[in-house]
């Protein structure tokens, strides 16, 4: 098993803030932990590819703008956002920006650490159900297009649904191929025919 803060001293941070007592003690405390880390202000438009990790302080500034500069990359961040108060206009641009977790001002060390692994962790887990999400969308997509295939067999050749089936797996082993490449088959014989009707 991993360790969290290991991990987390091979990350390469940025720390989007002011250049005041707040961004100094950050970075200490970032410096502290063994992270690699630059700073940056104003935000940039764009946001290089070599940072795993962001600080950034949302105040006065658009989600639009901050969305564009976390969301440029192909693997994006992990985003801390740093706030001076709580009100129903921050917390909605913190949760627009998808932010991973959060820490006020004025910031002190203790509470950098936990909201560092607070963001990798929520981050890591966003990716893994997204990936989980993709997975099952993509069979339920396979069992859709085989139930097609099924119905447009049973159709054609008044065969049963089991029936069916049995030959779409038939094909598939004789041809070293999925079930879903047969039924997708199929399905583009059925359309191709069904085109040539109605010309």
């Amino acid at each position: 098993m991993s360790d969290p803060i290991q991990d987390l001293r091979d990350l390469h941070a940025l720390v989007v803030h002011p250049r005041d007592r707040s961004a100094d003690e950050l970075m200490q405390q970032v410096n502290r932990i063994g992270c690699n880390f630059d700073h940056m202000w104003p935000v940039p438009k764009t946001l290089p590819e070599k940072f795993d990790l962001v600080f950034v302080d949302v105040t006065d500034q658009s989600a639009q703008q901050l969305k564009s500069f976390i969301g440029n990359n192909a693997k994006p961040p992990s985003v801390v956002a740093i706030i001076g108060y709580e009100n129903p206009s921050v917390l909605e641009l913190i949760f627009e920006i998808g932010a991973h977790s959060v820490l006020m001002k004025p910031v002190r060390a203790a509470g950098v650490l936990s909201s560092m692994l607070m963001a990798r962790r929520f981050q890591q887990e966003q990716l893994r159900f997204k990936k989980d999400l993709t997975k099952l969308r993509e069979k339920l997509d396979n069992v859709q297009k085989v139930n097609d295939a099924k119905f447009i067999l049973m159709r054609h050749r008044g065969i049963t649904e089991r029936e069916a089936y049995d030959l779409i797996r038939k094909q598939a082993m004789a041809k070293r191929t999925t079930t879903t490449e047969i039924a997708q088959s199929i399905i583009n014989a059925e359309s191709i025919l069904s085109n040539m009707g109605d010309t």
